[in-house]
């Protein structure tokens, strides 16, 4: 019985717990999940191949666990969108928010 107006629906909450809210169509659930501030990760199920890249592609989220629960490790870039930070840490992404590119043109020398 969670409805959009409660906190458990709405904030990113770190622990044993989770909200379920039922959906009829994958659009609908796509709606649902990134109706929100924060998005550092998402999860869901599915055997068909092309939906879960469909899926995770339209998830405002920075990371996606598709029919996996434990998607942390350390070659892998962790991080959020929204509220949920930006940047990565881990991976080689994580050196990124210390190195500055930079673009030399040169020409007739």
């Amino acid at each position: 019985n969670v409805t959009e107006n409660m906190s458990l629906y709405k904030e990113e909450i770190f622990g044993p717990v989770v909200s379920i809210k039922t959906f009829k169509t994958e659009e609908e659930a796509l709606a649902l999940a990134n109706d929100s501030r924060v998005g550092l990760a998402s999860y869901f199920y599915s055997e068909n191949i092309s939906q879960c890249f469909r899926v995770a592609k339209k998830l405002e989220t920075g990371m996606v666990g598709i029919n996996e629960g434990i998607i942390s490790a350390a070659e892998a870039a962790f991080g959020g969108i929204k509220e949920s930070g930006l940047g990565r840490e881990g991976s080689s992404h994580g050196l990124d928010e210390y190195t500055n590119i930079k673009y030399m043109c040169f020409g007739n020398l």
